[in-house]
């Protein structure tokens, strides 16, 4: 089972959430593809994606999270307190710090929705910080060095010692992201035969 948390401002319409529930779709997976409108209180988000990891694990399923930019700081808290595998896009490592300067209205890019992002919601990304990973065996960083939001160094740092894919070039959306897809499949647990 695959939970998919989108990035700041993104939705399941995302580029990279389509691709990969398309991807899970043609293999036969799409009951093993989560993605929902994340709620913009983080406090909230994480209670969504909990409540879908409790549900797949009483089902039988073993959960593994993939998270793009503000996804991947939230697929890292759920990592560790979970035991679950992670696969960080582009994650946003110091979300707390990277998204001050985002506080007042925004505008979700795909939905076209407006909404307050406050204070109080940096607190609570305060309160997810996860100071050091425990078992970097569990998390796979996919990272781009064109990255224009994000220092990519500081992901490379974050999770050393996991397995890290860092390519040259591209930009915070993950440019070679339909690249990746099956082995992104094939980390989760999901394999059926097919890898990249």
């Amino acid at each position: 089972m695959i939970v998919y948390l989108h990035g700041f401002r993104s939705a399941p319409a995302s580029i990279k959430a389509r691709a990969l529930g398309a991807r899970m779709a043609e293999r036969g997976l799409s009951d093993r593809f989560w993605c929902e409108q994340l709620p913009v209180s983080p406090r909230a988000a994480i209670a969504l994606a909990e409540a879908e990891i409790a549900r797949a694990r009483a089902a039988g399923l073993t959960p593994s999270v993939v998270g793009s930019s503000l996804g991947g700081y939230y697929a890292t808290w759920l990592a560790e307190r979970h035991g679950l595998r992670a696969v960080l896009v582009n994650p946003a490592v110091v979300a707390p710090l990277s998204l001050e300067a985002y506080v007042g209205t925004q505008t979700n890019l795909y939905t076209g929705e407006s909404f307050d992002f406050t204070r109080e919601h940096i607190d609570e990304l305060r309160a997810l910080e996860v100071p050091a990973i425990t078992r970097p065996e569990r998390y796979w960083l996919l990272a781009e060095t064109g990255d224009e939001v994000l220092d990519y160094r500081h992901a490379v740092q974050k999770y050393a010692g996991a397995r890290q894919t860092v390519l040259e070039g591209g930009d915070h959306g993950f440019s070679r992201w339909n690249d990746y897809l099956d082995a992104v499949i094939a980390f989760a647990g999901l394999d059926t035969g097919v890898t990249r």
